[in-house]
C-alpha cells in the first residue's frame, strides 16, 4: 500500500507540472473570465493536495469538471485524490474516464496501480504493458509490471521487467528485487550471480561518488560556493 501511495504522490507532482503545457492552447479559446476562474481552481486544487486538504481539492476539481466535463487532466488528478483516500472504485472510474478522453500512459499506469492494490493483477499487468507500449523509457512502469507479474506467479516475466528497469536506471534496489525472486525460487546460481552484480554496482556507485568529490575539490573556492 505504501509503495502505491508513494508512486501516486510522485504522479501528483508530474501531473500538475505538465498541466499548463498540455492545456494552455485550449484555455486560450475560453472566455477570459472563465479562464481566470479555471486557473484559480487549478491553484486551489494543487495547493490543497500539497497541504493534505482532500475535501477542498475535490471541490475544486469537481468545479473544474463543471466548466469542462471533458477535462482529462482533472479526472486524472481526481483519481489520484481518491486513490490516496483509498476510494479505489472511484479512482478507477476517474482514471478510465481520463484514458477515454486522452489516451496517455499516465492514466493507464495510475489505473494499473489501483488494480495492483485491489488484487486485480491481470488487469494491472495489462495496464502497465499498454502504458509501456506508449512510453517505454520510464523505470517505474517496468517496476510496477514486475510486481504484477510476480503476483501472478510469472517470475520469469517479473525478472525480465526488472532487468529492463535496471537497464534504464542502475540501482541496487532493483537488483535486490531480482535477487529476492531468485532466492524465493531456490535458484542459487542466479542468486549468487546477482549478489556479485549488486557488489559491483555498489563499488561503481562509490567510485562515482569519489570522482565527483575529487572534481569539486579541484574547483576554486568561489566556484564551490556557487555550486553549493
Amino acid at each position: 500500500m505504501l509503495g502505491v501511495l508513494i508512486i501516486l504522490g510522485f504522479t501528483i507532482y508530474l501531473a500538475f507540472f505538465f498541466h499548463d503545457k498540455k492545456v494552455k492552447k485550449k484555455e486560450r479559446k475560453v472566455d477570459p473570465k472563465i479562464d481566470t476562474q479555471m486557473k484559480k481552481l487549478w491553484t486551489i486544487a494543487q495547493d490543497s493536495m500539497k497541504e493534505r486538504k482532500p475535501v477542498r481539492a475535490e471541490k475544486a476539481l469537481l468545479t473544474i469538471l463543471k466548466f469542462d466535463e471533458k477535462n482529462a487532466a482533472a479526472y486524472n488528478r481526481l483519481g489520484i485524490l481518491y486513490a490516496k483516500g483509498q476510494k479505489f472504485d472511484d479512482a478507477i472510474e476517474c482514471f478510465e474516464i481520463a484514458q477515454s478522453l486522452d489516451n496517455n500512459p499516465s492514466s493507464l499506469h495510475n489505473a494499473g496501480l489501483i488494480y495492483l492494490e485491489t488484487g486485480a493483477f491481470e488487469k494491472a499487468a495489462m495496464a502497465f504493458r499498454q502504458a509501456l507500449e506508449m512510453e517505454g523509457d520510464v523505470p517505474a512502469r517496468f517496476l510496477a509490471l514486475a510486481k504484477a507479474e510476480e503476483k501472478l506467479g510469472n517470475r520469469k516475466a517479473a525478472i525480465e521487467a526488472l532487468e529492463a528497469a535496471y537497464d534504464l536506471d542502475h540501482t541496487t534496489t532493483t537488483l535486490r528485487q531480482i535477487l529476492a525472486i531468485y532466492e524465493s525460487t531456490g535458484d542459487t546460481e542466479n542468486a549468487t550471480a546477482t549478489i556479485a552484480r549488486i557488489e559491483a554496482q555498489l563499488a561503481a556507485n562509490e567510485a562515482a561518488k569519489k570522482k565527483k568529490l575529487a572534481r569539486v575539490r579541484k574547483r576554486p573556492l568561489g566556484a564551490r560556493k556557487k555550486s553549493v
